[in-house]
């Protein structure tokens, strides 16, 4: 009488210490983003490409019957192959709607044609070979990245390839050369994938397939350049380009990284960093390559005189 009952065996207070952790826990997958921005720049291309035939109007400035399927496309027929091997428009069509040109980007001051380049091509095989390419490459990036890294890493890695061929055009090369196309921006996302798996290398498990296979696509599409008239400058300029930006816009969290909102209160997991120091290395010093980079190309196209023998200088050392 008055002794207090026992306490029944599963709710003794003895073992009431902190929950355990589980012995293994896992974060929520990532869910990948719907891919929109590729398909919207493949329409953009190919709306551009239909707009292009349109103002070249071959059956307007020749005979009918030399113009490639006037039957069939009227207005919109092609150039004869001694005009354009590509079954497309005359170069100055192209340069109307803003193709590249050295002389009026140097001379004229229209910069904008390093932008408005990437939405040209210079015929139906070019745009095929850019588009299927781009689909193939870009939608698994966007995928995983999303549109916005994906959207800058395009913009800036075209615009990058369209400076080095701007730059590369010198002396010993017609100046009158119009050069067109998305490859400078698609050569970027080539070597964005390059730079993003050296950079997140610790979450791929098949590192040295993976590796091995990129760098065989990335060599075959370098070679292809070397064909006469293909502009290698901009391929290479946009690899460049694009490899740099990689290491800036797709760095991703280590292997074993979680973040601490996916783990449930009561539990103390210790999680690793986010990033390791050689990612954070390496994006700083791509940082340092691209600003630099960029800063010297629109100094060399733009700049004022004093600029420009302040460059020459440089260069000279």
């Amino acid at each position: 009488m008055g002794k207090r009952p026992p306490s029944p065996p599963d709710v003794e207070t003895e073992y009431y210490q902190s929950r355990p952790p589980p012995p293994y826990f896992s974060p929520p997958l990532p869910q990948p983003w719907f891919p929109w921005l590729v398909p919207l720049i493949f329409v953009v291309n190919s709306v551009s490409f239909a707009y292009t035939m349109y103002i070249n109007d071959c059956p307007d400035s020749r005979d009918p019957d030399q113009c490639l399927f006037y039957e069939y496309l009227g207005r919109f027929s092609f150039e004869p192959f001694d005009v354009n091997k590509l079954l497309g428009p005359t170069s100055s069509t192209l340069q109307y709607l803003g193709g590249l040109e050295k002389n009026l980007v140097l001379e004229d001051k229209e910069g904008w044609r390093l932008l408005s380049c990437m939405w040209l091509h210079a015929g139906v095989i070019h745009i095929l070979a850019n588009m299927l390419s781009l689909l193939f490459i870009g939608i698994r990036l966007e995928k995983e990245f999303g549109f916005v890294r994906i959207g800058l890493l395009y913009v800036l890695a075209g615009l990058g390839g369209s400076i080095a061929s701007c730059l590369h055009i010198n002396k010993h090369i017609d100046q009158r050369v119009i050069s067109v196309g998305a490859s400078g921006a698609l050569f970027g996302l080539l070597g964005a994938m390059l730079s993003e798996l050296i950079t997140n290398w610790t979450i791929y498990a098949n590192k040295c397939a993976a590796l091995l296979s990129l760098v065989l696509v990335i060599a075959l599409n370098l070679a292809v350049g070397f064909i006469p008239g293909v502009d290698n400058s901009a391929h290479i300029g946009g690899f460049i380009s694009g490899f740099f930006l990689g290491f800036v816009l797709l760095m991703r969290p280590q292997y074993g990284y979680i973040n601490r909102k996916y783990i449930p209160s009561g539990y103390k997991i210790k999680s690793k960093p986010k990033h390791k120091c050689y990612q954070y290395l390496l994006l700083l010093t791509a940082l340092i390559f691209l600003i630099l980079g960029y800063a010297y190309a629109f100094v060399k196209i733009f700049g004022g005189s004093k600029a420009k023998s302040l460059i020459a200088t440089l260069e000279n050392y």
